[in-house]
Protein backbone atom coordinates (compact mmCIF):
# COMPACT_ATOMS: atom_id res chain seq x y z
CA UNK A 1 0.00 0.00 0.00
CA UNK A 2 1.59 3.26 -0.72
CA UNK A 3 1.95 6.36 1.60
CA UNK A 4 -0.93 8.27 0.36
CA UNK A 5 -4.14 10.01 2.63
CA UNK A 6 -7.11 8.79 0.45
CA UNK A 7 -9.78 11.26 1.35
CA UNK A 8 -13.92 9.97 0.77
CA UNK A 9 -16.97 11.31 1.32
CA UNK A 10 -20.28 12.80 -0.23
CA UNK A 11 -19.99 15.17 -2.68
CA UNK A 12 -19.85 18.84 -0.88
CA UNK A 13 -18.33 17.31 2.21
CA UNK A 14 -15.48 19.29 2.20
CA UNK A 15 -12.62 17.13 0.79
CA UNK A 16 -10.91 19.40 -0.99
CA UNK A 17 -10.73 21.96 1.26
CA UNK A 18 -9.45 19.35 4.10
CA UNK A 19 -6.93 18.37 1.47
CA UNK A 20 -5.56 21.42 0.97
CA UNK A 21 -5.24 22.20 4.77
CA UNK A 22 -3.61 19.17 5.31
CA UNK A 23 -1.19 19.50 2.96
CA UNK A 24 -0.18 22.67 4.29
CA UNK A 25 0.26 21.38 7.61
CA UNK A 26 2.31 17.90 7.22
CA UNK A 27 4.05 19.53 3.43
CA UNK A 28 2.69 17.16 1.74
CA UNK A 29 1.08 17.53 -2.18
CA UNK A 30 -2.65 17.62 -2.67
CA UNK A 31 -4.36 16.62 -5.70
CA UNK A 32 -7.53 15.76 -6.20
CA UNK A 33 -8.98 13.11 -8.21
CA UNK A 34 -11.81 14.57 -10.36
CA UNK A 35 -9.19 17.85 -11.49
CA UNK A 36 -6.75 14.45 -12.23
CA UNK A 37 -9.66 13.37 -14.29
CA UNK A 38 -10.68 16.25 -15.80
CA UNK A 39 -7.50 17.10 -16.67
CA UNK A 40 -6.54 13.16 -18.48
CA UNK A 41 -9.34 13.84 -20.92
CA UNK A 42 -9.57 17.78 -21.31
CA UNK A 43 -13.23 17.73 -20.48
CA UNK A 44 -15.15 18.85 -17.55
CA UNK A 45 -16.85 16.11 -15.94
CA UNK A 46 -20.46 17.25 -16.35
CA UNK A 47 -19.97 16.93 -19.92
CA UNK A 48 -18.28 13.50 -19.75
CA UNK A 49 -21.32 12.33 -17.76
CA UNK A 50 -23.43 13.85 -20.51
CA UNK A 51 -21.35 12.46 -23.24
CA UNK A 52 -20.37 9.61 -21.90
CA UNK A 53 -23.08 8.65 -18.98
CA UNK A 54 -22.11 7.27 -15.59
CA UNK A 55 -20.50 4.07 -16.82
CA UNK A 56 -17.86 5.88 -19.08
CA UNK A 57 -17.16 8.67 -16.28
CA UNK A 58 -16.37 5.42 -13.50
CA UNK A 59 -14.31 3.98 -16.44
CA UNK A 60 -12.51 6.92 -16.44
CA UNK A 61 -12.11 7.09 -12.50
CA UNK A 62 -10.44 3.53 -12.58
CA UNK A 63 -7.59 5.10 -14.77
CA UNK A 64 -7.32 7.81 -12.47
CA UNK A 65 -7.11 5.51 -9.94
CA UNK A 66 -4.32 2.78 -11.33
CA UNK A 67 -2.32 5.84 -12.27
CA UNK A 68 -2.24 7.14 -8.55
CA UNK A 69 -1.83 3.52 -7.24
CA UNK A 70 1.97 3.25 -9.63
CA UNK A 71 2.86 6.88 -9.62
CA UNK A 72 2.03 8.25 -6.31
CA UNK A 73 3.51 8.42 -3.15
CA UNK A 74 3.31 10.75 0.27
CA UNK A 75 0.59 12.45 -1.02
CA UNK A 76 -3.09 13.55 0.49
CA UNK A 77 -5.26 12.89 -2.47
CA UNK A 78 -9.30 14.10 -2.52
CA UNK A 79 -11.59 12.14 -4.27
CA UNK A 80 -14.97 12.88 -5.86
CA UNK A 81 -17.88 11.42 -4.56
CA UNK A 82 -17.90 7.87 -6.13
CA UNK A 83 -14.29 7.29 -6.13
CA UNK A 84 -15.00 4.72 -3.96
CA UNK A 85 -16.13 2.34 -6.64
CA UNK A 86 -12.76 1.95 -7.73
CA UNK A 87 -11.40 -1.48 -7.51
CA UNK A 88 -7.72 -0.33 -5.93
CA UNK A 89 -8.86 2.10 -3.32
CA UNK A 90 -7.01 0.32 -0.23
CA UNK A 91 -4.15 0.11 -2.06
CA UNK A 92 -3.72 3.57 -2.76
CA UNK A 93 -3.15 4.52 0.82
CA UNK A 94 -5.06 5.13 4.22
CA UNK A 95 -8.38 5.63 3.56
CA UNK A 96 -10.27 8.82 5.77
CA UNK A 97 -13.91 9.11 5.13
CA UNK A 98 -15.26 12.52 5.90
CA UNK A 99 -18.89 11.98 7.36
CA UNK A 100 -21.74 14.34 7.48
CA UNK A 101 -25.79 14.39 6.55
CA UNK A 102 -26.89 15.32 2.97
CA UNK A 103 -28.84 17.81 5.51
CA UNK A 104 -25.46 19.29 6.73
CA UNK A 105 -23.60 19.27 3.37
CA UNK A 106 -26.52 21.03 1.95
CA UNK A 107 -26.86 24.13 4.22
CA UNK A 108 -22.50 24.46 4.22
CA UNK A 109 -22.99 24.80 0.71
CA UNK A 110 -26.15 27.58 0.63
CA UNK A 111 -24.23 29.34 3.43
CA UNK A 112 -21.10 30.16 1.04
CA UNK A 113 -20.69 32.83 -0.91
CA UNK A 114 -20.30 31.07 -3.93
CA UNK A 115 -23.79 29.41 -3.41
CA UNK A 116 -24.51 29.41 -7.25
CA UNK A 117 -20.92 27.56 -8.68
CA UNK A 118 -21.37 25.41 -5.49
CA UNK A 119 -24.65 23.75 -6.39
CA UNK A 120 -23.98 23.79 -10.30
CA UNK A 121 -20.73 22.18 -9.43
CA UNK A 122 -22.91 19.53 -7.75
CA UNK A 123 -26.39 19.13 -9.48
CA UNK A 124 -27.67 16.17 -7.11
CA UNK A 125 -28.27 18.51 -4.36
CA UNK A 126 -31.03 20.43 -5.87
CA UNK A 127 -32.80 17.24 -5.59
CA UNK A 128 -32.50 16.49 -2.01
CA UNK A 129 -34.54 13.11 -2.18
CA UNK A 130 -32.32 11.74 -4.86
CA UNK A 131 -29.05 12.81 -2.54
CA UNK A 132 -30.45 11.32 0.78
CA UNK A 133 -31.36 8.10 -1.25
CA UNK A 134 -27.14 7.90 -2.79
CA UNK A 135 -25.88 8.63 0.31
CA UNK A 136 -28.03 5.96 2.03
CA UNK A 137 -26.75 3.40 -0.61
CA UNK A 138 -23.07 4.58 -0.22
CA UNK A 139 -22.96 5.11 3.82
CA UNK A 140 -22.45 1.37 4.05
CA UNK A 141 -19.18 1.66 1.54
CA UNK A 142 -17.76 4.59 2.74
CA UNK A 143 -17.30 3.38 6.04
CA UNK A 144 -16.46 -0.17 5.20
CA UNK A 145 -13.66 1.14 3.22
CA UNK A 146 -12.23 3.65 5.61
CA UNK A 147 -9.20 3.45 8.09
CA UNK A 148 -10.68 5.83 9.80
CA UNK A 149 -13.89 8.26 9.95
CA UNK A 150 -13.66 11.67 11.03
CA UNK A 151 -17.40 13.54 12.03
CA UNK A 152 -16.93 17.16 10.11
CA UNK A 153 -20.37 18.52 11.31
CA UNK A 154 -19.07 22.20 13.63
CA UNK A 155 -15.28 21.95 12.13
CA UNK A 156 -13.61 24.34 10.03
CA UNK A 157 -11.06 22.53 7.63
CA UNK A 158 -8.12 22.98 9.66
CA UNK A 159 -9.94 21.29 12.66
CA UNK A 160 -10.32 18.24 10.43
CA UNK A 161 -6.77 18.35 9.00
CA UNK A 162 -5.28 18.80 12.80
CA UNK A 163 -7.72 15.65 13.79
CA UNK A 164 -6.77 13.72 11.01
CA UNK A 165 -3.12 14.21 11.49
CA UNK A 166 -3.32 13.43 14.91
CA UNK A 167 -4.97 9.66 13.90
CA UNK A 168 -1.40 9.41 11.36
CA UNK A 169 1.16 10.00 14.13
CA UNK A 170 -0.84 7.28 16.14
Amino acid sequence: MADNIILIGFMGVGKGRTARALASQTGRFAVDTDDLLESMVNKKIRNIFANQGEAGFRQLEQKVADWLEYYVRGTIVSTGGGFLKVRNLNRLGRVIYLHSTVEDIYHSICNHPNVKKKIKKRPLLTDLKQAEKLFRERLPLYRKLADIEISVKGKTSLERAEEIASYLRD
